[in-house]
């Protein structure tokens, strides 16, 4: 079959081809532990559950506006104002099938070919090829795991140009789980201003930091910045909402247009009771604290079990639900008489010898890393902790 030309320019979300590999394994009577999603295990509050439910009963199942109805505009207006003390209008937002389309439908509407974009290494696997799927370029940035994983600005300022449209940011970052500091914030927001380029801020993992880690928004400093901004946020990772599917992106009116123009054409209106859900879920987060202390007991016993493990190195994160080690010295030692080659091949042996799945470093820009989801249970990843000791108790 002749497909579009467009389908080599991209690869498959490495995230859901792994963790698609464990689940037939574990169909086929294997027993792999699974660290590969990015899904909190916990289910989604009740409250949440009784909205969408009251919803479908009470017959509000029809079409809705295509960037969302007014209940639910109002309440990520109501939402941001308080939890960042930033106002927008109705026409600066719109609702989406997830924070991902939302990143989608700024990529389709804003780049151009031949437009470059600035992504932040390590990245999220999906920035890269979204950008690819508009025709632009890829421009990657260095985070260095001894700064943190905070971006280098100085490498940052080297990479802009002339063809730069934007820069995408990641904090909390998957996969590092790295909060970028304010100053590195700022400095990015001022190098945005001056050079006339756009930010994409990825907030998806905001309320889940540990510590008093305090993610700094870009839309908090100041008209300058704001404008020339594009928040994405979402349901799926603070809500434990993964499966329904509802994320938004509040911008600058032009934009949002065009954002919305592209999704009449695409999915129309998100689910209509999930938006209903979705209301009632910006207006309580009292279930969260417990959550996120559960995450922090899960990222230290994980960290600690890596930081133990020689050849391992892996740097505490101060957000999100990842671990990202750096397994640099277990590149190029044997196992069963086969020498390990990179982060793939180390990933495939650690799901077949060890019944350990995490994702290989390269897919988020990393070689020799790998990220490992501490979104399950403590059982299991104190299960897991003893399989990666029973391996490498095995490498020479």
């Amino acid at each position: 079959m002749n497909l579009a030309r467009r389908m080599e320019s991209f690869a498959e979300s490495a995230t859901m081809e792994v963790a698609g590999r464990i689940a037939q394994l574990n169909a086929q009577g294997k027993n792999v532990i699974s660290f590969a999603a990015g899904e909190p295990d916990f289910d989604t509050p009740d409250f949440i559950k009784e909205a969408a439910i009251k919803a479908i009963r009470d017959g509000l199942n029809k079409y809705t506006p295509v960037a969302g109805n007014d209940a639910i505009k109002t309440a990520i207006i109501e939402f941001t104002k308080k939890t960042l003390g930033v106002e927008y209008q109705k026409n600066e937002v719109i609702a989406s099938l997830g924070a991902k389309h939302s990143l989608y439908n700024i990529s389709q509407a804003l780049f151009d070919e031949w437009d470059e974009v600035i992504i932040f290494s390590p990245y999220w696997v999906s920035y890269p090829n979204q950008v690819l799927l508009a025709g632009a370029k890829p421009v990657f940035v260095n985070c260095p795991a001894a700064n943190g994983f905070n971006p280098d600005i100085e490498d940052l300022k080297a990479k802009i140009t002339s063809a730069t449209k934007a820069i995408i940011i990641n904090s909390p970052c998957n996969p590092t789980g790295a909060v970028f500091s304010a100053e590195t914030i700022r400095k990015i927001a001022e190098i945005a201003v001056n050079d006339d380029v756009y930010l994409i801020s990825d907030e998806i993992y905001d309320a889940i930091v540990y510590e008093g880690a305090r993610p700094l928004s870009p839309v908090t400093l100041g008209d300058d910045v704001k404008r020339r901004t594009v928040l994405v946020n979402g349901f799926s990772k603070t809500f434990s909402m993964t499966g329904w599917r509802m994320g938004y992106a509040l911008g600058p009116a032009p934009l949002v247009a065009a954002m919305t123009k592209l999704q009449g054409q695409s999915t129309s209106n998100p689910v209509t009771p999930m938006q209903f859900a979705s209301v009632a879920a910006l207006k309580d987060l009292s279930f969260l604290a417990p959550r996120v202390e559960e995450f922090r007991k899960r990222r230290d016993a994980m960290v600690a079990a890596f930081n133990a493990l020689e050849g391992v190195a892996c740097v505490n994160p101060a957000g999100a639900f990842y671990a990202f080690p750096d397994f640099s010295g277990w590149i190029g030692k044997s196992i069963d008489g086969e020498a390990i080659k990179d982060s793939v091949h180390l990933t495939n042996l650690l799901i077949d010898k060890a019944g350990v799945g995490p994702v290989p470093g390269v897919a988020f820009g990393a070689e020799n890393f790998l990220r490992f989801s501490y979104a399950l249970s403590m059982a299991q990843i104190e299960e897991g902790i003893q399989r990666l000791r029973a391996f490498a108790a095995k490498l020479s």
